[in-house]
């Protein structure tokens, strides 16, 4: 039984890097933007 485990873990990490290859890494979110404090000038 030990071997048969070894053997689905095996195909589970062949199947893992197949879809990874085929559609890219996993999308990681985009950073929300800092905002930036600017002084107005206009007096």
């Amino acid at each position: 039984m030990e071997t048969f485990e070894k053997v689905l873990d095996k195909l589970g990490e062949w199947f893992r890097r197949l879809i990874e290859t085929l559609l890219g890494p996993e999308v990681q979110p985009e950073p929300e933007p800092i905002p930036v404090p600017v002084r107005d000038r206009r007096q």
